[in-house]
């Protein structure tokens, strides 16, 4: 405890209330070293908690001050620029500050007291007297060994006895050395293929604007080569001794970019994404705060790496929602890209196919430079056939069409690949009885149930609640229940009556779970062990594979019912995607797209390669609606376990927001959220419709703070929805 002039350190600690949001002053006693953005435990009311130093300064202070009681780190862990960043995110987002520097972080790294993941550390043996006369010959074989170095102590377990005894005289020691968890031991290749004439342009275009902020859209179609010119643009920046940042929208895209990256770069890489161990997180971000790698390769998070001199941001399918984050703090990669961007004056380059509508839009309005690549490198664009499945069924064809079976032998009798796109997991989606309509939901989200025949179980693909798949009717006792819809597991199962012999494998949520799975899958379809990939969405981008020359896609339009302004956007995009994975090297490829409502101009779109086709219709409807790009579009949800309660406060923002928002703002609601009960809470929506962040923050914050400290109900905010 100190009074008068003092070193002081502002630290913000890790608690759970709510309100608090603010650093608290500690006394740095005269033998600690300390620096800003250190973590350091302190006392905090009658409990010991974590917490970032954020500032120290010398002042005068007229009050006692408790001592820290300890640095946890040996090395910055939130560097200035971090800092400036996690505030920046606060602010958008309307996050507290500790949680917003939380999100940066891997666990082993986040200012939470308890939290320990160890360094994994080899044991190795080392012989310190070498002059020692062995007692037996297990003793002299095993001193020989070791004259010619240290060895693995795992690797003489066959000397176990021998080895005791000379440790416990001295005459062997032990040393331990810090490893990484990850290997990325791969023979790397310096040949190059020759860039097209397309891509050289585009190449000339960024490298004119290395060390300037720049954010560029490249609209590449599927196969014209984006990712020769990402592998190109890093090694420039590789030259100038600066940093690369490639983010990908999927964790089973990475596997495939990471072997590419490494073949080219080879160790120079370090991987962020939420499927590494937590000690594999650890490891990889301080590979890249020691500056032992050059490039980061990953998912959304990984646009924190601690990287200080960064060259270029490159996000590859920039129109993903997995880019932007659906728990607090609800950042999006791509606003966070262009912060950090403009702090290291470097390019950002938004890499799709089907690009957003509201990137393609900043692209036309000279916001973003627009650059496009128009051509595939080997082939023109695969022909899609679109087969209405009303006709199809009418002839007995209720889930593949006789064209797409056709299609599908004589793909096999080639010895070539297929894949086909079911968005939809599980074996079928509902089980309902005939007689009083009774539907299997979730007791927690008052949702259906998908069954799982691999599981024999009934699961809510939201909470995780599993039940036993009923035999009779619980409501009414009958036994004429029956499965509706289907799911990914039933396709193959269906797949498989028609071509048995054909070796088929699945990738989906229930295919993926275990550690190192995507890579597996798509090792062995890539080594053609499988000739057919039958997946969800996951397989739908990023994935390249020469001898698919055939796509499939089952139930096309079903997106389109989603309730979602979104949805077309969404299915064309879809549709784009997965059509471009066939046909990407030199042989020709083929898609056919089922459904029931294939002349909704987003199918239509996708079927002709063309995107602005899309765009202009799909603009026409957004300008009507006011919805983004034409105006902001931001959410409040209201959660409580208490229906009433969430439904009568909900009434009370919407009419605070109506009586203190400017008229031009639309606050639309409040209204039952489309999902309206999850995890046995209730969730009621109001939308508002906004030209500036500006217009609606000083609302929005009082709101905020009034609902800070209630118990027994949440106000969530979502400014971008």
């Amino acid at each position: 405890m100190t009074l008068g002039d003092s070193v002081v350190a502002e630290v913000l600690v890790e608690v759970k209330a709510k309100q608090i949001n603010d650093t608290f002053s500690y006394n740095i006693p005269d033998t600690m070293r300390l620096e800003v953005g250190k973590r350091v435990l302190v006392p905090f009311g009658s409990r010991i908690v974590e917490g970032f130093v954020l500032k120290i300064e010398k002042k005068e202070v007229d009050y006692s001050l408790k001592d820290i009681i300890e640095v946890v780190d040996e090395e910055v862990i939130l560097n200035q620029e971090l800092l400036e960043l996690g505030t920046y995110m606060s602010k958008i987002t309307m996050c507290n500050l500790i949680t917003a520097y939380q999100a940066m972080l891997p666990k082993a790294l986040k200012a939470k007291k308890g939290t320990h993941v160890p360094k994994k550390e080899i044991t190795y043996i080392v012989l310190l007297d070498d002059a020692y006369a062995p007692k037996n010959e297990k003793q002299k074989e095993l001193l020989d060994l070791l004259k010619e170095g240290p060895l693995e102590k795992k690797e003489l377990e066959h000397y176990a006895s021998s080895m005791k005894s000379l440790l416990q005289k001295g005459i062997l020691g032990q040393k331990k050395k810090e490893v990484y968890r990850l290997d990325y031991t791969i023979e790397t290749s310096l040949v190059r293929p020759t860039l097209t004439e397309e891509q050289e342009q585009v190449l000339e275009k960024i490298q004119k604007k290395e060390n300037t902020f720049a954010p560029f859209l490249l609209h590449g179609v599927t196969g014209s080569g984006k990712t020769e010119v990402y592998m190109r643009l890093i090694e420039r920046v590789l030259e100038q001794e600066k940093e690369a940042i490639v983010l990908v929208p999927e964790i089973s895209l990475t596997p495939q970019l990471v072997e590419t990256f490494q073949r080219r770069f080879g160790d120079a890489i370090a991987i962020l994404h939420s499927r590494l161990s937590e000690g594999e997180k650890y490891d990889e971000w301080r590979k890249i705060a020691r500056g032992e790698v050059s490039i980061v390769i990953g998912a959304r998070s990984a646009i924190f790496a601690p990287f200080r001199n960064l060259g270029i941001i490159i996000i590859d399918e920039e129109h993903t929602a997995t880019y932007k984050q659906e728990n607090n703090p609800k950042y999006h990669a791509v606003t966070i890209a262009l912060k950090r961007a403009k702090t290291h004056h470097c390019p950002v380059v938004l890499g799709s196919a089907t690009p957003s509508l509201e990137s393609y839009t900043r692209a036309k309005l000279g916001i973003y430079e627009l650059l496009t690549m128009k051509k595939r490198i080997y082939r023109n664009m695969p022909k899609v056939s679109l087969i209405d499945m009303k006709e199809n069924m009418k002839k007995g064809y209720r889930i593949f069409s006789k064209e797409l079976l056709e299609a599908l032998e004589e793909c096999f009798h080639k010895g070539e690949q297929a894949i086909i796109l079911l968005n939809r997991r599980g074996y079928t989606t509902s089980i309902v009885c005939h007689d009083c309509g009774y539907k299997v939901t979730c007791p927690n989200c008052d949702i259906s149930l998908t069954y799982h025949k691999k599981i024999n179980a009934m699961k809510c693909h939201y909470c995780n609640y599993t039940t036993a798949k009923p035999q009779v009717c619980p409501e009414c006792g009958s036994h004429h229940i029956d499965e509706f819809g289907l799911g990914t597991e039933k396709l193959e199962e269906e797949f498989q009556k028609y071509f048995p012999n054909v070796p088929t494998i699945r990738m989906d949520v229930d295919t993926t779970t275990r550690k190192g799975s995507h890579n597996a899958i798509i090792q062995d379809f890539a080594s053609k062990k499988y000739s057919v990939l039958i997946g969800t969405q996951m397989i739908a981008k990023g994935l390249d594979f020469e001898d698919v020359t055939l796509v499939g896609v089952i139930h096309g339009d079903a997106s389109l019912n989603i309730p979602d302004f979104r949805s077309a956007e969404r299915t064309y995009s879809l549709l784009s995607q997965v059509s471009g994975r066939a046909g990407r090297a030199k042989k020709e490829g083929k898609v056919f797209i089922q459904g029931f409502n294939l002349d909704h101009y987003s199918i239509v779109a996708a079927k002709d390669h063309d995107y602005e086709k899309f765009y202009e219709e799909e603009m026409k409807i957004r300008k009507i609606l006011q919805y983004p790009p034409y105006k902001n579009l931001g959410m409040i949800r209201m959660i409580s376990k208490d229906y009433t309660l969430c439904s009568k406060e909900s009434e009370k923002v919407a009419s605070y927001l109506r009586s203190h928002l400017p008229s031009d703002i639309s606050v639309l609601g409040p209204t039952l959220a489309p999902m309206p009960k999850y995890n046995n809470s209730y969730y009621f929506q109001i939308l508002l419709k906004y030209k500036k962040t500006g217009d609606i923050l000083s609302a929005i914050n009082f709101l905020r703070e009034q609902y800070q400290q209630k118990k027994n109900i949440t106000l969530d905010i979502d400014l971008s929805v």
